[in-house]
């Protein structure tokens, strides 16, 4: 069918009736490229175990093994979506009639594509473990820094359950009926003993949720401690002032340990996305170089019936 234009016939644009999505090189293509990065995470999952020893001084530090980690994140999608990419681009039928130009960009697309398959399928077979790991750092942290919180909420429910007490109210009791000589509190032995710690525990408890020992607390405990130790009343508090430095310093190494948690997972999470970026770039550059050496063969092997 043609049409006239300024007293010129122009035949008139057909539509192709085949789709320019090929899905054959573009799922081969993604199955390759998902086996390949099975593959090279056990690898690297083995590679990794090497750098960890139960024996101290003996592992790699945490910043080694990180960034061993994001490299090794990166090499695997520039290998893997390098792969699924070529061969997505070699697989496809040759297009006929259409612009060099736009042959490179649907090779291109069919490379995206099929590093997109590759992805959704790594997710799928191993969603449940990656998603762990890049909520480790989150949750770590949420519960690090929750923990005295939980702990204070633990130890008071089991002391409720032993004293007859509500958790909530059991430390102000204690403090209501607090008395003048703590050698009072119980008579010596088992019962006294445990009746002593268990209010030292609430003690110890409301003030790591509180954030410090007051002082009236710290005066009872030095009391506390003497009374059932035998220890003078100076001797006493500098216990009492040795195990609360000891508190501090485990709350502190919890959050320094809920921080490098917290780092570690941003981390893993950036890099991860970094390398998912440079896996669609291969894949796509990868899959244009795959179709233009396809074009190529194709060219020379029709010179060359020609010529014969």
């Amino acid at each position: 069918m043609a049409s006239t234009i300024l007293g010129t016939d122009v035949a008139a644009p057909v539509e192709s009736s085949s789709s320019a999505v090929n899905w054959g090189p573009i799922i081969a293509g993604a199955f390759a490229a998902s086996s390949l990065t099975f593959i090279l995470m056990l690898l690297g999952s083995g590679l990794g175990l090497t750098m960890v020893s139960a024996w101290s001084n003996e592992s790699a530090s945490v910043t080694t093994f990180a960034v061993s980690t994001a490299i090794w994140l990166v090499i695997v999608q520039w290998l893997s979506s390098g792969l699924g990419g070529y061969l997505t681009g070699r697989l496809r039928t040759k297009w006929v009639g259409i612009h060099s130009d736009e042959t490179f960009f649907r090779d291109t697309a069919h490379g995206f594509m099929a590093w997109a398959l590759a992805t959704l399928l790594v997710v799928f077979v191993l969603g449940s473990t990656l998603s762990a790991a890049i909520g480790t750092g989150a949750q770590a942290a949420s519960t690090v820094a929750s923990g005295v919180a939980m702990g204070a909420s633990a130890g008071a429910t089991a002391n409720a359950a032993s004293d007859g007490g509500s958790d909530a109210t059991s430390y102000f009791v204690d403090a209501l009926f607090r008395p003048t000589d703590p050698s009072r509190l119980a008579a010596p032995g088992a019962e006294g003993d445990a009746t002593a710690a268990a209010q030292a525990s609430r003690i110890l408890i409301t003030s790591a949720a509180a954030g410090e020992v007051s002082a009236d607390d710290k005066t009872y405990l030095g009391q506390l401690v003497a009374a059932r130790t035998g220890l003078s009343q100076a001797d006493a508090t500098a216990r009492v002032d040795a195990v609360l430095a000891q508190v501090e310093a485990a709350k502190v190494q919890a959050q320094e340990a809920a921080d490098t948690a917290r780092k570690a997972g941003a981390t893993f999470a950036l890099v991860g996305a970094l390398s998912l970026i440079i896996g669609a770039f291969i894949a796509s550059a990868a899959a244009a170089l795959g179709g233009k050496q396809r074009d190529d063969e194709e060219d020379a092997l029709y010179l060359t019936a020609s010529r014969g």
